[in-house]
């Protein structure tokens, strides 16, 4: 006799035991007003595309200002930092997915880019970072005049 088989339309996820020991260990620094001694920094999702021309940086940032982000370039490193403020609420957390605090995208950038014409722009919370790339000394021929 065969064992009759239980069908659900939920996916099975497997069970992680330890997984109940963070839940809980967030619960007590949720209680003892810990939550937020030790923040930890995290890094935005990030679409990165190539042209003929130039590289695209497309960096979701829902929620964070423009004036909460810096984009620095020093030699061909870029980086991509900012402070995502987490908003004053009342009552007590159930849960808490969301992501909030430092970040940081930071990414070496090859050779050949034109770091004096790069443009950024923020807008529906993905920021767009368009770096050109630097002509490439093409060979040239010189025409030769009579004197």
């Amino acid at each position: 006799m065969a064992l009759p088989a239980m069908r659900s339309r939920e996916t099975l996820s497997r069970w992680d035991p330890f997984r109940e020991f963070g839940d809980l260990n967030r619960w007590f620094d949720t209680l003892a007003g810990r939550l937020d001694e030790a923040p930890r920094p995290w890094s935005p999702s990030t679409d990165v595309s190539e042209t003929d021309t130039q590289y695209v940086f497309e960096v979701e940032l829902p929620g964070v200002k423009r004036e909460d982000i810096t984009v620095d370039l020093t030699g061909n490193r870029l980086a991509i930092t900012g402070e995502l403020k987490e908003q004053e609420r009342e009552g007590v957390f159930r849960r808490r997915t969301r992501r909030t605090g430092r970040f940081s995208y930071r990414v070496l950038l090859p050779r050949g880019v034109d770091g004096d014409a790069i443009e950024a722009s923020l807008e529906d919370g993905v920021l767009t970072v368009r770096v050109p790339k630097s002509d490439p000394e093409r060979p040239r021929r010189i025409e030769i005049t009579a004197k």
